[in-house]
């Protein structure tokens, strides 16, 4: 018997990528909706050929989004997935007997193997990488803002020993497209904020705390947590991650002048 689960996948323009995503878990869950944010390309068409329920709605605030679209499903426990994710039998066999069983959680976080192109990244802090990722729907949200939402929850949150199998990069124009991204959406968070709590936000967001943050993340990628063993491209996620900040900071005065 299907497991009682709604798989919910938020995609844009991933007409490369749905189809191993939706594969990954269709014939397992209840039900598999998809939550489009407007594609232009055919990933809408692609998923319903494959079985499952589309609905398109514009992502405006990621939490916002992700909470909306849970919402949608018919069943109370919901696997929250992107397209670029991949469910292994071993996951699915634990959830099926995890909900089996009643459980007294109402949220689980579950280890994702990240990837850039083909390579598994397992050190520098990108294994297991442990996200909530399924939830009781009726029990838990996200906080509704646009970059980094925290979990809240009416319960327990307990940890699963499957993992998912993240396509997070295709290549290293894809990290810094996504690393563009992010620092505009960590700009645009800290220049609101500034206007709600300005002594907060001329702590956070200066030089010499952003200029830290860049030696703090990368000796703490490289070094302590082991991204060293990555070789050359465990050297390039810690450079690349070491810059979040002092980006977003530069990002942020142009947003205040």
């Amino acid at each position: 018997m299907l497991p009682k689960i709604s798989v919910v996948i938020i995609t844009k323009n991933e007409e490369e990528r749905i189809t191993d995503c939706i594969k990954s878990v269709v014939g397992w869950a209840d039900e598999v909706l998809v939550v489009d944010d407007e594609s232009t390309d055919k990933t809408q068409h692609i998923a319903q050929e494959l079985g499952a329920k589309v609905l398109v709605k514009e992502m405006r605030v990621e939490g916002a989004h992700r909470n909306w679209a849970y919402q949608q499903a018919s069943n109370q426990w919901v696997l929250s997935l992107d397209a670029d994710e991949r469910v292994t039998e071993e996951l699915k066999e634990e959830i099926s007997k995890i909900l089996n069983s009643n459980p007294d959680c109402v949220s689980f976080s579950i280890s994702r193997k990240n990837h850039i192109g083909d390579y598994w990244l397992r050190w520098g802090g990108q294994y297991p990488s442990k996200q909530i990722k399924l939830i009781r729907k009726d029990k838990f949200k996200w906080e509704e803002v646009e970059v980094h939402p925290r979990a809240f929850s009416e319960g327990k949150n307990g940890e699963l020993s499957g993992d998912i199998i993240h396509y997070t990069y295709r290549n290293w124009g894809d990290f810094l497209r996504k690393l563009d991204s992010q620092t505009t959406l960590e700009a645009k968070k800290w220049y609101d904020y500034s206007f709600k709590n300005p002594k907060k936000a001329k702590y956070k967001m200066n030089v010499t705390h952003a200029l830290w943050r860049v030696f703090d993340r990368f000796m703490r990628t490289y070094f302590r947590k082991k991204g060293y063993r990555d070789g050359f491209i465990g050297f390039m996620i810690a450079y690349f991650a070491s810059l979040y900040q002092i980006v977003s900071y530069a990002k942020y005065r142009e947003l205040k002048k």
